[in-house]
């Protein structure tokens, strides 16, 4: 089977408990700089993340709405359009970093950090 036309990962859940992990995924992103996670679930939050960056960058009220409708967090927010949008203003994408880290005890799952460049 190819996976063409496939828009991401399903991550093994529903698709609202699958954006609110996004959502707190990206919060974790932005707040901290960076995250520890598998790395299906870095992937994923890495296109989020790209994304809610983006908008910031461009700065006006629509796209603030926007970014809003993504991550419902005003303090992310606040922090992706006052301090990352100037930081990365002359980068044309690229924002985060994925390392992969080797694998879980517990699971063996192949753990990921995600982080800020």
């Amino acid at each position: 089977m190819v996976a063409h036309r496939i828009a991401g990962k399903k991550l093994g859940r529903p698709k609202d408990q699958r954006l609110a992990l996004l959502r707190s995924l990206a919060g974790g992103v932005v707040r901290h700089g960076r995250i520890v996670t598998t790395e299906a679930k870095a992937v994923e939050a890495r296109r989020f993340v790209e994304k809610l960056i983006t908008h910031g960058k461009k700065g006006t009220l629509h796209h603030r709405r926007l970014a809003l409708a993504q991550v419902p967090n005003q303090e992310v927010v606040k922090k992706v359009f006052d301090e990352l949008a100037p930081r990365y203003a002359n980068r044309p994408g690229g924002y985060t970093r994925i390392v992969k880290l080797g694998s879980r005890k517990g699971d063996a799952a192949a753990m990921a950090l995600v982080e800020l460049v």
